[in-house]
């Protein structure tokens, strides 16, 4: 173990990475009385607090259609199912993500092809898109990673000339923005987490499917319920992935907050890039910190291990998003001998530092005086 004991500590209360308790403590009251409404009404699958939430978010992402279903996971995969593409079409995808953007594309019984990240914006690289297309691709899932809308105006140029859909996971970028257009808006359409870690988080799995397509939207409205359009008739083989009452609950109360608490995360990211001068560290792509959603702020350095020990002697949490790329896992034994080096450089270098809306600005500043400490 490295001997930081040199280093000056003096803080007694440590900085957790995220404080779910805490981050939900101003909405306790309000979604108390909420959820004690929902329960005096006796309607629990599909009702008001799904119809309000719906309507609201597809609002806010300036789309015709938002439709709730149990998880993020399950948005990608009725999204691609929905789109009938034949049995083990391509999709094209990033290598660097989290694994549940490739599960999608399986589970929905087609094929993904990974390409490599930018490694200045670690998203999926436009340049390297059309030498991995094939007759056989159908569409491309984007990935908005830790808050960044990717770079849509190349990727929609590329699908155009190949007829292809665009798909966005959008499970990391509530409120992110690219050309002042909403993540959720920027293609055929994206899929939605809510779970509660998210900048819109609610209180355990929930998700939405954002489409300015009709055909698109009903179909999926029938398949998260069993496949039936109308009650007891069925004409898709469906699935059961509806966002229940409770979480819409939750989340119609929060909606209203979420561009507030989004500022929030860019004006911290602002102090990170503008006053963290430690070169062994690597910051994010700091060109549209504005319209980044910043889910998550995360650096690189050679010595992750190292620079962990030393934020955790100093009292100051941090995570890995992620520490395996996808094509190592188990998972996938099928790809785990082909080479994406830009992604497990990414995945043996990265680390998430604090950033939400609980930090206070004296946190903020000990985060920043430690890390440039640093060496």
């Amino acid at each position: 173990m490295t001997n930081f004991k040199n280093t000056l500590n003096t803080r007694t209360k440590p900085i957790p990475f995220l404080d779910l308790k805490l981050i939900n403590q101003d909405y306790e009251k309000l979604i108390n009385e909420t959820l004690s409404r929902k329960v005096s009404s006796g309607w629990f699958i599909l009702g008001e607090e799904v119809k309000t939430f719906e309507n609201s978010f597809a609002e806010y992402c300036e789309t015709k259609h938002c439709i709730g279903v149990a998880n993020g996971l399950d948005a990608l995969v009725l999204l691609l199912k929905a789109s009938d593409f034949p049995k083990g079409s391509e999709v094209i995808v990033p290598s660097n993500t989290y694994i549940a953007s490739i599960l999608a594309i399986s589970l929905a019984g087609l094929t993904p092809v990974l390409v490599e990240p930018d490694l200045n914006t670690y998203l999926l690289d436009p340049a390297k898109i059309e030498e991995k297309i094939t007759p056989n691709t159908k569409a491309i899932l984007v990935v908005h990673l830790y808050g960044k809308c990717c770079d849509m105006e190349p990727i929609s140029r590329i699908a155009q000339k190949n007829n292809l859909k665009i798909f966005e996971d959008a499970a990391q970028s509530h409120g992110a923005e690219y050309q002042t257009k909403k993540a959720g808006n920027l293609s055929d359409g994206a899929g939605f987490s809510f779970y509660p870690t998210k900048n819109l988080g609610a209180m355990g799995d929930a998700g939405a499917i954002t489409t300015n397509d009709d055909n698109l939207a009903g179909k999926i409205r029938a398949l998260r319920n069993y496949g039936s359009g109308e009650k007891y008739i069925f004409e898709e083989q469906g699935i059961n992935s509806r966002l229940d009452e409770m979480q819409a609950a939750i989340l119609n109360v929060k909606l209203p907050n979420l561009d507030k608490e989004n500022k929030i995360r860019q004006a911290i990211a602002k102090r990170y890039l503008t006053e963290i001068r430690n070169t062994s560290l690597v910051l994010p792509f700091a060109e549209t910190v504005e319209e980044d959603a910043w889910h998550l702020f995360v650096v690189r350095t050679k010595d992750r291990s190292r620079f962990r020990e030393y934020l955790m002697h100093n009292k100051i949490g941090s995570d890995i998003h992620y520490p395996v790329p996808p094509h190592k896992q188990a998972a996938y034994k099928e790809l785990n001998n082909d080479s994406y080096p830009i992604s497990e450089k990414i995945h043996q270098e990265i680390l998430s530092l604090p950033l939400n809306t609980t930090l206070s600005e004296e946190e903020v500043s000990y985060i920043i005086e430690k890390i440039n400490l640093y060496k």
